[in-house]
């Protein structure tokens, strides 16, 4: 059986026609090219996973978000280069830029808009404080799925979900202990207690919580508030992930979990053997790369 104290360290991410897997000191990106081959791409992570920081409760969390958004820009660009053949880069401060960009659109889509909303509904429409906070959150958790739904719609992004469910079901499958073959693990669940998709809803539901401690405040002062308190919110979330995918033993754990992983399967798919045969080449590149005996 696998020890199960290393596999929170493993997680990953879906690219474009490929995978990327995360290990303890290095990722391992797989992508089938228009031509039908798998390619493997390595690198060495940085020393911020090993590090002091990345030890520390709630500070860890955000710490590794971060980096974890600047792999998996990086692994998107190598994967959308692969399919068509050029070598663009986005690195450095250009790196840093698109990052900080697509944060702030979504803070403001997410955070600001939906707390504009609902202090402008009490303000004006004199609803009790509870009552606009709730509408807040919900207004958040409809935006959130309902974006998520329309993406999904897409055929690209349909495709992308599949590698995602293979992500999944390839790390389901080495936790578990079976070999990893595209006919093996097409067996498992798309489910998976440490995903992106599962801080998210975390994310929304922790922040109704904490926002309703802070009481009524000017509409600007709210929108700001939910800005300076989610580095505090991701921080609660990533530590919630963190150990009820660690106690899904527990009765009472796994049904608070379930919302997260029903959630799941509007950003995962069904893979087919050859997206899972990807999926598993990243896996064992990065378990290879990390000379830790491949099961």
């Amino acid at each position: 059986m696998t020890d199960k104290c290393r596999l929170p360290s493993y997680g990953g991410q879906a690219v474009i026609e490929g995978v990327l897997m995360r290990g303890k000191n290095v990722a391992a990106i797989a992508m089938r090219e228009p031509g039908g081959q798998i390619v493997i791409h390595k690198e060495k992570l940085g020393k911020i996973y090993r590090g002091t920081l990345a030890k520390i409760p709630f500070l860890r969390g955000l710490v590794m978000l971060w980096d974890a958004l600047a792999l998996g820009l990086r692994a998107l660009t190598i994967s959308a280069n692969t399919q068509t053949g050029e070598d663009e880069k986005i690195e450095g401060p250009l790196m840093y830029l698109t990052l900080f960009g697509t944060m702030a659109v979504a803070i403001f889509m997410f955070k600001a808009a939906p707390a504009a909303v609902g202090g402008l509904a009490e303000e004006y429409l004199g609803w009790p404080f509870w009552a606009g906070n709730l509408v807040e959150g919900l207004i958040r958790l409809l935006l959130l799925v309902g974006y998520i739904w329309a993406i999904g719609h897409m055929p690209d992004i349909r495709r992308v979900f599949a590698y995602h469910g293979a992500e999944h079901k390839t790390i389901n499958a080495f936790e578990a202990g079976a070999e990893l073959t595209p006919e093996n693990v097409a067996r498992f669940s798309v489910e998976h207690p440490r995903c992106g998709t599962a801080f998210l809803l975390t994310l929304v539901v922790f922040s109704v919580l904490l926002y309703g401690l802070l009481g009524p405040m000017p509409t600007l002062w709210r929108m700001g508030s939910r800005i300076l308190l989610l580095p505090v919110l991701a921080g609660i979330s990533y530590e919630y992930i963190r150990w009820t995918a660690n106690h899904l033993s527990i009765p009472i754990v796994g049904l608070l979990a379930k919302p997260n992983l029903w959630l799941q399967h509007l950003t995962t798919r069904e893979p087919d053997l050859q997206v899972l045969e990807v999926s598993i080449a990243a896996f064992n590149a990065m378990r290879e790369e990390e000379e830790i005996p491949v099961t």
